[in-house]
């Protein structure tokens, strides 16, 4: 997706959120310098997570932390745990348990914090949990989801954030069910509030999935050029890559992909909504056909 207008102040909040986060008193600095660095970078024909990727280098670079969402990414964990009961008995009780289960994932991409577009604390998570989960699916393309995994081998699954991936579980033992080998792909290095290895390991989904690879690089999202090799291996393996969120619809959506890749997403502000077509707030399913 491209960078527009939006783009700076969404991501200049996000800069300050993270810095106060880390706590090394060098928000000023960091907010002067990723200002300076994004406008010398901004441009309407430049990936917006290609941007975002370079500022928050410098960013966490300035902060001289490595992880500054580490606690609240814990905190995200066990609030939405306390939801987990509430999800499965959702489950259980439709009709439709795949469709159920895409649906309790893409609630979970709700734990997007210090942008301004979602939620700024983990526990703000659950005064939204029983409205988000009887909105729906907005922009729905589940019943292509279901076939595409249906004719493959091995599903890939592309985590976004953390609190969210505890709500993934649910769609990740409906796809095993069907007999289908399912990998997770974490973020290579930790960034934002995203799964990282770490992450991945403390939350259980180790004992979910039959792999987990990682994006291989510091990315909002995916990384220009694939790199890690296990990434790469499944890659030519997979039928399909499922990929919650924003950051890697932003990073993928306009690359030609060898692989039929879902989106599962919540489109949380203007620019994401504008390119899917979707008003603000759609909890969507979008296909995006190999090439």
């Amino acid at each position: 997706m491209k960078a527009c207008a939006d783009c700076g102040p969404c991501l200049m909040k996000r800069i300050l959120f993270q810095a106060r986060l880390a706590g090394t008193g060098k928000e000023f600095e960091s907010v002067k310098e990723c200002m300076g660095l994004y406008s010398s970078l901004m441009t309407p024909d430049v990936c917006s997570a290609d941007i975002a990727t370079k500022v928050h280098a410098l960013s966490y670079s300035i902060m001289g932390c490595s992880d500054p969402y580490r606690q609240m990414k814990i905190d995200a964990d066990r609030v939405v745990e306390r939801y987990v009961p509430q999800a499965e008995r959702f489950i259980n009780g439709s009709g439709d348990r795949f469709r159920a289960a895409v649906q309790v994932s893409i609630i979970g991409n709700i734990m997007d914090f210090g942008s301004g577009i979602a939620i700024d604390d983990p526990e703000e998570f659950g005064r939204m949990f029983d409205g988000l989960l009887v909105e729906g699916i907005g922009s729905d393309e589940t019943d292509r989801l279901r076939e595409l995994i249906e004719a493959s081998d091995t599903v890939l699954y592309a985590f976004d954030n953390c609190g969210e991936d505890l709500l993934d579980r649910f769609l990740i033992r409906e796809i095993r069910s069907m007999g289908k080998r399912v990998v997770g792909v974490v973020r290579g290095k930790p960034v934002l509030n995203d799964v990282s290895m770490e992450d991945a390991l403390r939350a259980g989904l180790d004992r979910e999935l039959d792999r987990i690879v990682t994006t291989g690089d510091f990315a909002i999202g995916f990384p220009r050029e694939f790199t890690d090799p296990g990434f790469i291996e499944e890659y030519a393996k997979a039928g399909v890559m499922i990929c919650k969120g924003m950051a890697n619809y932003e990073s993928l959506s306009d690359r030609s992909l060898p692989v039929p890749t879902a989106f599962l997403l919540r489109a949380k502000c203007a620019p994401v909504a504008a390119s899917l077509n979707v008003p603000v707030g759609t909890n969507t399913v979008r296909i995006k056909r190999a090439v």
